[in-house]
């Protein structure tokens, strides 16, 4: 599940864009007043302006075993939230090593490093190595509703979890981060979660899905 475009809500907009464009140092191809768009490695993430937007969960993965020299570059732009006293969060059952930080929205965002992926072509880290992104967060009340509209749409599966409190959809490429919002927060700070509205854009298996999450509901949608 190769997650190609994101339609995000912004609640602070220009700080959102200073953010994207000065402090993490990302391409910004589009922006007018109400939007901008952002590149990410093989991503594009579009943030519109709306005054009632509510924070996201957003992962984007970086190249294998780097998250020591990331965490070191992304230290000198932003604070890194942490997991009691932890910075780098290791997912042995994932082969994957995290660290999390807040942007202008204060969407959690976070940095994966997966052991079977993106090889390092470098042994430095900028912004010119995010690769693309690998998770957004789907808050609901009902998960296994929304696993089976995935399932008979997209033919995505269960990666992990359950359908009580959180489930991971998708693959190791790409995943859709599903939590009961009633009975769960995000992790690593328990920050609230809201079923904030989505667009997303993603291929797999050889096809190409458009869908719309709103008011607790996915939908399909035509290009």
């Amino acid at each position: 599940m190769k997650i190609e475009r994101l339609e995000l809500q912004s609640k602070h907009l220009t700080e959102q864009l200073k953010f994207y464009r000065d402090v993490l140092e990302l391409e910004i191809p589009v922006y007018d007043e109400t939007s901008f768009e952002v590149k990410v490695g093989y991503t594009s993430i579009k943030f519109t302006e709306d005054n009632n937007a509510t924070p996201y969960h957003i992962a984007f993965h970086i190249p294998d075993k780097q998250e020591e020299i990331a965490l070191t570059w992304t230290k000198g732009k932003v604070p890194i939230l942490r997991n009691n006293s932890d910075e780098i969060i290791d997912f042995s059952n994932w082969s994957a090593k995290s660290f999390y930080f807040y942007d202008a929205d204060k969407n959690i965002v976070e940095f994966i490093a997966r052991r079977n992926l993106f090889k390092p072509e470098s042994s430095l880290f900028s912004e010119e190595n995010i690769i693309g992104v690998a998770e957004i967060g789907l808050a609901t009340e009902n998960i296994e509703e929304k696993f089976l509209f995935l399932q008979k749409n997209c033919e995505l599966e269960v990666y992990d979890g359950n359908f009580e409190k959180f489930s991971a959809i998708g693959d190791d490429e790409g995943l859709l981060i599903t939590i009961n919002k009633e009975l769960k927060d995000w992790f690593p700070t328990e920050d609230k979660a809201f079923a904030s509205p989505f667009k997303i854009k993603f291929s797999h298996r050889g096809k190409q899905y458009y869908l719309k999450f709103e008011n607790d509901k996915l939908t399909t949608y035509s290009a």
